[in-house]
């Protein structure tokens, strides 16, 4: 009993090692949220062969270890080749996706990468964005994460900028997300649903489900995306 509990450390100290070796080797210097599918998908794989090689000692050990280096080599020549042709590149990762344009949402963009409304509102807010207004582009990176250019007034701001406050007549609201008009909202902030639909009218705009996002402030000032944005 003695020697499978050495047996198990052996093989404890062994693998972890390869393991750690290996997933520096796929990394690089590169933080685990800013991996690329296909390498966040190896390393996934090497940890599940990890895994059963730990926890059962009937699997074979060096075949385990084999298996490791084999995926770990066979991640950096996927990596060299996709450096090597767009086309290898396209067709296992994702390549960037512009998803605001203008201050506008591209329904067609976001539809394609399985995105919610919700999810880019969540990634703006963690961007310190809550006004889509100030946003001349935005872009979902390979690795899912969203890179935001805003616009020019909006960049360098200064320590006296900060100690601005900002009049809350000019802070927008969601009012209206995937066609849905949302009442609450707009009773809360002093609007009637029949001036929002002639808002609405007076941008050639006949209907809710026209609209994939919009935002209105205090001003009355709207912020609309329909779902033919590009």
């Amino acid at each position: 009993m003695l020697d499978l509990y050495i047996i198990i450390f052996f093989r404890i100290v062994s693998i972890m090692l390869l393991l750690l070796f290996s997933t520096l080797f796929i990394m690089g210097k590169r933080p685990i949220g800013e991996l690329p599918v296909f390498d966040f998908l190896s390393i996934i794989v090497i940890g599940a062969i990890v895994g059963a090689d730990i926890a059962d000692p009937e699997i074979k050990h060096l075949p385990t270890a084999f298996s490791v280096i084999i995926l770990s080599i066979f991640q950096r020549l996927i990596g060299f080749w996709m450096t090597k042709s767009n086309r290898v590149r396209k067709t296992i990762t994702f390549e960037p996706t512009i998803i605001i344009k203008n201050s506008k949402f591209i329904y067609s963009n976001i539809k394609k990468i399985n995105y919610t409304i919700h999810d880019i509102l969540m990634l703006l807010r963690e961007k310190d964005i809550f006004d889509i207004n100030k946003v001349d582009y935005g872009i979902i990176e390979s690795n899912g994460n969203l890179s935001i250019l805003k616009k020019p007034e909006y960049e360098n701001i200064t320590i006296k900028d900060m100690n601005k406050v900002i009049p809350e007549s000019n802070i927008y609201f969601s009012i209206i997300i995937d066609g849905k008009l949302q009442k609450d909202k707009i009773e809360k902030l002093g609007f009637s649903e029949e001036g929002i639909e002639n808002k609405l009218k007076q941008q050639g705009i006949s209907s809710y489900s026209e609209i994939f996002y919009a935002s209105i402030n205090k001003k009355g000032e709207m912020s609309i995306s329909t779902y033919h944005e590009y």
